[in-house]
């Protein structure tokens, strides 16, 4: 008799129970390489009893299991789409990121000319359609400080202490412009004129030296101003100079920046002035390469994706079927 067995399908002598006749027969325990080996051993066993397979109570019916109609030519979904947009996006903010670079470079190099400059003297009256051009530049102007015109900005942080930055007019003499002069920074307890020293707020006639800046420009978090309460966030330039007469002009006044004379000025109130120096960050070779990075990173995922061959659940049982 031909052995109904496949050489692959080793056997291994076992006693089995026929789930309908009562009569212990001897059965074979095959190791199949296909999944589907349970529907191929419920047709030999079938075959072997010559009865049907609908008598044995482990059998699966296609009625009480239907097949289902699966989708299997649609590989990618929306995802690819916004997959595909990233790469683009980060590459063009890249490259905006480099013309960012030469645009800083150029500020910084100009900037860093005016300041190896020596201070000018500030002409009588200024235009302010200009100021974006001297921006940086050193400069000097003699005039009084007007003490009750003084305006405080803040709160201000200062190496961890809360204070606030001094505004006051300075009024020059007959037939010349007033300016606002930005004296510096003063603690949180000094804000009353009379806890300060007299050396914080001079009386006669004195030289200010610093550097020209152009209008301030808050951000979309910064409060706005309450110049009737006396409470102001941020320098606005032309409201202040409408509050005090003066020309929409802004001068930073600079000082040589010493440990001991920082401390001795804090402790006296006398406002702490800032650096003649570029405090423009320029952190855009950072953001290119991110960006740039990103990029090439989400490029090669696509391509991954893209070149990948499907093998989903629904597509490993559409080849299972096909086997049967």
């Amino acid at each position: 008799m031909r052995p109904i067995f496949s050489v692959a399908e080793r056997a291994v002598p076992r006693v089995w129970q026929h789930p309908i006749s009562s009569t212990r027969i001897p059965r074979t325990l095959f190791k199949f390489d296909s999944i589907c080996a349970r529907c191929r051993r419920q047709q030999f066993q079938v075959r072997f009893f010559n009865g049907q397979m609908g008598d044995d109570p482990r059998w699966l019916s296609v009625v009480d299991h239907p097949a289902q109609i699966v989708r299997t030519g649609r590989k990618h979904g929306p995802g690819l789409i916004i997959l595909a947009l990233i790469p683009i996006i980060s590459f063009a903010l890249g490259t905006w990121q480099v013309q960012r670079l030469d645009w800083k470079t150029k500020l910084i190099a100009k900037v860093e000319d005016q300041l190896v400059k020596d201070p000018l003297p500030l002409p009588p009256r200024i235009d302010p359609s200009v100021v974006s051009e001297f921006d940086y530049r050193r400069v000097y102007a003699t005039g009084r400080l007007r003490h009750d015109q003084e305006m405080l900005i803040g709160p201000r942080m200062r190496e961890g202490q809360d204070g606030f930055i001094v505004v006051t007019p300075l009024e020059r003499g007959k037939g010349e412009s007033t300016v606002l002069i930005n004296r510096g920074w003063i603690s949180k307890k000094m804000m009353d004129q009379k806890d300060r020293d007299r050396e914080a707020l001079p009386t006669g006639e004195v030289t200010i030296e610093g550097m020209i800046r152009e209008p301030w420009k808050k951000n979309m978090f910064t409060p706005e101003n309450q110049p009737e309460k006396g409470k102001f966030y941020f320098p606005d330039v032309e409201q202040m100079a409408g509050l005090t007469g003066s020309q929409p002009v802004w001068i930073e006044q600079t000082m040589v920046q010493d440990l001991l004379e920082s401390m001795n000025r804090e402790a006296k109130g006398i406002p702490i002035g800032r650096a003649a120096e570029v405090n423009l960050r320029n952190n855009h070779s950072q953001y290119i390469f991110t960006w740039y990075g990103l990029s090439l990173a989400t490029s090669i995922m696509l391509w991954m994706i893209v070149r990948k061959r499907p093998t989903s659940e629904a597509h490993r049982r559409v080849r299972q079927n096909i086997n049967w």
